[in-house]
């Protein structure tokens, strides 16, 4: 009952809130999404304790089931879901964006936190996929309806590249999915491996390459990663925090689920190419990072880096490797929620977040928005004690000692760890254009007033906080969780 309860009640109420439209007020919108986020909470917490499952008919000709249930690799990223979304809907107290009917915002945040825990606890490649789906719609409506009020066409152009790039990796993953179910005569993701195990060395490598290129378009990975910086640029805050903290999750937990776990011949095959691209996107974020003006655009190509190292971690082939992309996952999507706050709130105040315009330095007109900026930006930038660093180190490591493609990989851990030089760099650059700034004159000081944080952002701020310390100085908080369900992968 728990687990089925956790996917119900965001998924009914942010269809109810979407359905009724103008005709439910702001208020009721707000308290229905804060009371439906806290009480899904409460529910991630129990079901990632007691672990239970729902396993019942759903599509007997594909050998498909509604069959749901959580491990340790999928409780953490279940758990950041649905604190995430909390956090949004505190955040929305006080920032529900202009564009459309309030509840149809509060409505859309629910729907696209329901349909990623569903992800997550899908445990039937048909009934993932499904799951994957259902998020798509209401992202596409928050980043073209409710996104940034002062370009209309921007918001389009950023909604259409959004959905043309996902619906195309969907296609991709699709294909993969039916020739591996059809081949191996279920749709189980338990029952796969051994199941799939048997298939030709060509159908494994076609279903492998199909599923990695449909999601390396969700993760992203370079060269299909272009879609991200427009729609994180153009959409809400709450938008932003989802997209980076949960959305780009949903495709490297695709990697895993799918391609590594069921297809372990097929993905040992693509991994060195996965390897290569995600050093490229190390390089490539970091090198953007260094000259990119509009700070919303860099911290999205920052997560281009980011998931650089989960490719990395993943495609070294090792458990220490697999360790270190679930523990990125989880870190950047703290991390990448703490910055989009903050930039959020100084582009809804500022009108923009354009770094080559000088402005009053940030720590003298707001504190607290000075300190959570460089918090964020030191934990982004791998520094030791912050959530940032150990998935990093540990993905570069992986890399150094993987046991295939030797060379190979060790030249993408010597280019990774320059990435991490890049990485310090860029947040440098906005430390010293943001937080620094320049000296405020007493009527600069006088007209800046209104730039510190709000209660709401504060409440959402110390969480994130206090999260990236904790993974940080505690790592094996995560690590315990995760092992014992990364042995049982990697040891089929």
């Amino acid at each position: 009952m728990a687990l089925t309860l956790l996917l119900l009640v965001p998924l009914v109420t942010g269809a109810w809130l979407v359905a009724g439209g103008r005709h439910i007020s702001e208020r009721t919108a707000t308290l229905a999404n804060l009371g439906a986020a806290l009480i899904t909470l409460g529910l991630a917490i129990a079901v990632a304790v007691a672990r239970p499952t729902v396993d019942r008919d759903w599509l007997p000709a594909l050998g498909s089931r509604w069959h749901f249930g959580v491990d340790g690799i999928s409780a953490p990223l279940v758990l950041l879901t649905a604190a995430v979304g909390l956090l949004v809907a505190v955040h929305g107290i006080r920032h529900t964006p202009e564009g459309g009917a309030p509840s149809t915002f509060h409505g859309c945040l629910l729907l696209v936190e329901g349909g990623a825990l569903a992800t997550f606890a899908a445990a039937d490649a048909i009934l993932f996929f499904v799951a994957f789906e259902v998020v798509l719609v209401p992202m596409w409506v928050l980043i073209t309806r409710f996104g940034d009020p002062h370009d209309a066409a921007r918001r389009a152009t950023a909604g259409a590249r959004f959905v043309l790039y996902t619906a195309t990796g969907s296609t991709l993953m699709l294909l993969g999915i039916l020739l591996l179910v059809l081949r191996a005569g279920t749709a189980d993701l338990t029952a796969l491996p051994a199941a799939a195990a048997h298939l030709p060395h060509g159908t494994l490598v076609l279903v492998a390459a199909l599923l990695t290129a449909g999601l390396a378009v969700k993760v992203p990975l370079f060269p299909v990663h272009s879609w991200l910086p427009p729609a994180h640029t153009t959409a809400p805050t709450a938008g932003s925090v989802l997209l980076a903290a949960v959305l780009l999750k949903m495709g490297t937990y695709g990697l895993v689920r799918l391609p590594l776990a069921t297809v372990p011949e097929g993905w040992a095959t693509v991994r060195p190419v996965i390897a290569v691209l995600g050093v490229i996107g190390i390089l490539w974020g970091g090198l953007v990072c260094l000259v990119e003006r509009d700070l919303k655009r860099l911290i999205a190509y920052s997560s281009v880096a980011h998931m650089g190292f989960v490719a990395l971690g993943l495609a070294s082939g090792t458990r220490t490797g697999l360790q270190a992309a679930l523990f990125v996952n989880i870190a950047h999507g703290v991390i990448s929620a703490l910055l989009f706050v903050v930039v959020g709130g100084l582009k809804e105040r500022w009108g923009s977040v354009d770094l080559s315009r000088v402005r009053t330095a940030l720590r003298e007109v707001a504190p607290r928005f000075g300190f959570v900026l460089v918090v964020g930006l030191a934990a982004s930038l791998g520094l030791p004690g912050l959530a940032g660093f150990w998935g990093e180190f540990l993905a570069v490591y992986a890399a150094w000692t993987a046991p295939a493609h030797v060379g190979l990989f060790r030249w993408c851990a010597v280019l990774a760890a320059i990435g991490t030089a890049l990485a310090a760099a860029y947040a440098l650059r906005v430390a010293r254009l943001v937080w620094v700034g320049d000296r405020p004159t007493d009527a600069q000081r006088q007209a800046s007033t209104g730039v510190e944080a709000d209660r709401s952002e504060q409440v959402v701020t110390l969480v994130l906080v206090t999260a990236a310390v904790v993974l940080g100085v505690v790592p094996q908080v995560l690590l315990t969780v995760t092992d014992p369900a990364v042995r049982a992968v990697m040891g089929r």
